[in-house]
């Protein structure tokens, strides 16, 4: 009797711990390249730039960081012969799928900022996403800052984000 109590309870446990397993959420967004445009003295605004994918779709709907007074995502997009720059709501990851914000594309435009960015040091940044079932998460990040995309060749220039709102 005693050997069948303790099975029972060890098939209980081990079934609770499956519930618990089956019911963790998923893999969260997973972020690579993360980087933000330094910015100089007196610039208002300045992009951070990432890849986010999401193994099991998500979407972004917004990111803060105690270094700018207001925090969006954007999207630059050509309309007509003007490129045109507007804070978007969400910003959809298909499951599986790299997104890519990038200098020209989408961004996570920091604007307002409380004091520049210099080249070499790092900025915290807080995305919130939210998956299918409407679950949301924050992740966050200690985002390099840099005068160009990691990585990129030495005299390549990134487009200016030298804009006015």
């Amino acid at each position: 009797m005693i050997f069948s109590r303790s099975l029972a309870g060890l098939a209980l446990s081990t079934l609770l711990a499956g519930i618990a397993l089956a019911q963790a959420p998923a893999p969260a967004v997973q972020v690579e390249g993360a980087w933000a445009r330094a910015s100089v003295p007196g610039q208002k605004g300045t992009g951070a730039f990432m890849k986010l994918t999401a193994p099991q779709g998500a979407r972004l709907v917004s990111a803060s960081s105690p270094a700018a007074g207001v925090t969006e995502v954007h999207e630059m997009k050509l309309d007509g012969d003007v490129m045109r720059m507007r804070a978007v709501p969400v910003l959809d990851l298909p499951a599986g799928k790299a997104v890519e914000l990038k200098p020209g594309g989408f961004h996570v435009m920091l604007l307002d900022l409380k004091a520049p960015l210099p080249k070499d040091s790092t900025v915290p940044l807080t995305l919130t996403f939210k998956d299918a079932k409407g679950m949301e998460s924050k992740l966050e990040l200690t985002v390099p800052v840099a005068a160009s995309a990691p990585g990129a060749q030495p005299g390549a220039a990134a487009p200016a984000h030298g804009h006015k709102h």
